[in-house]
């Protein structure tokens, strides 16, 4: 079964490539050549993953899914959320974005967070929402070099390493995009 996945984010993409069982093939609007920014406006991951989904729908018409992800971390009131791609600021860097929390973070006991995705899907015009997440905590420091975003500081619950600590195979059999993706892939299943 083809499906249209709402991203032109390559780390995105090839977790998903990993995580999706074989008897799905992954599409991108890089294969079909679209190429563009879609604004994120919304005030919640729900809202963020249906703007992308419906976005694609409305430009190609034909059944695609979004995801949008956050860290959520207990003593930042739920920060950085759905802001968490452009935390540093609108450049998006990853490094500054885990520096900012780092930093915020500095000398703070209560170091629980969770990262939560949410992947909305449209199909033949109907929408559904499916949610994973992995709880954990914020290590002191970045650790590892695997994986993307604050992969280095998130250290899932049961574990001792951090995502980026772990290999490719080990953080998709237990992340939150794994978790998101086993309930789309039951509900097609079904359909």
């Amino acid at each position: 079964m083809k499906i249209l996945f709402a991203t032109n984010n390559t780390h995105k993409v090839n977790e998903l490539r990993q995580i999706l069982p074989s008897r799905f093939e992954l599409v991108t609007p890089a294969d079909l050549n679209c190429y563009d920014d879609v604004e994120e406006t919304g005030s919640t991951l729900e809202e963020n993953a249906l703007i992308k989904a419906r976005y694609l729908y409305s430009r190609f018409g034909i059944s695609c899914f979004a995801d949008d992800t956050g860290l959520e971390i207990d003593a930042l009131n739920g920060a950085p959320g759905v802001y968490s791609a452009r935390y540093a600021g609108e450049n998006k860097d990853s490094r500054e974005n885990v520096a900012r929390v780092l930093c915020e973070l500095n000398g703070e006991n209560n170091r629980k967070a969770r990262f939560r995705t949410v992947i909305a899907l449209i199909l033949d015009g109907k929408e559904y929402l499916f949610e994973g997440t992995v709880n954990g905590t914020i290590s002191v420091e970045a650790k590892g070099n695997s994986g993307f975003g604050y992969d280095p500081i998130f250290v899932p619950e049961g574990y001792q390493l951090s995502f980026a600590e772990m290999d490719a195979e080990m953080k998709n059999s237990i992340s939150h995009r794994k978790r998101a993706t086993d309930e789309l892939v039951r509900f097609l299943d079904k359909v």
